[in-house]
């Protein structure tokens, strides 16, 4: 819930908390700086894929899950202080890093926990489902928050939570050992 509500209020909460100073006058974001953010995370995303692979190789797939999930965390509690937009530019780097990690491992790991089967739309079609349902209750929590407290930055405790949810669950799969997945 958390990556993909990012993803998608990043450009929002950007237009409407952060500031650049332009003739000495602070003003919002423009639609220009986004592109350039988001075009940002994007490459970023790809180095941060190929250093999470080789990562999981060292230390297998659900602790590479787990470490990306703590540094999400870093990231929204970080993100509630950030006002200008150098601060964002070093925030998205930060989530073109771990993005690109922590989607090519989930799918990773999701189809090493798949049975054997010759069927593996199916089960990507299921993942794909629950993707879109997170998305749904991820940008409902991100902006209900807003509207019930009147700031953005509040609904970014919604996200840690998906995060510290998450890290709970990854700890608990961790810990029962039937997922050995390197």
């Amino acid at each position: 819930m958390g990556v993909q509500t990012v993803m998608l209020a990043s450009a929002e909460f950007a237009s409407k908390e952060i500031k650049k100073q332009v003739d000495g006058q602070w003003v919002n974001m423009e639609a220009k700086d986004l592109i350039i953010t988001i075009l940002l995370i994007q490459l970023v995303a790809i180095l941060g894929a190929m250093l999470m692979a080789r990562l999981s190789k060292i230390i297998g797939n659900i602790k590479v899950l787990m470490l990306t999930v703590l540094l999400w965390i870093a990231i929204c509690a970080a993100a509630y202080f950030i006002t200008t937009a150098m601060h964002f530019y070093l925030i998205a780097v930060m989530i073109g890093l771990v993005m690109g990690g922590i989607q090519s491992m989930s799918r990773s790991t999701y189809s090493k926990i798949m049975p054997p089967t010759k069927d593996t739309t199916s089960f990507f079609s299921f993942y794909d489902v629950t993707e879109k349902i997170a998305i749904v209750i991820g940008m409902f929590s991100f902006g209900f928050i807003e509207h019930v407290t009147g700031n953005m930055r509040n609904s970014i405790f919604a996200l840690g939570g998906f995060f510290i949810l998450g890290f709970f669950f990854l700890l608990v799969t961790n810990k029962k050992g039937k997922l050995a997945i390197s």
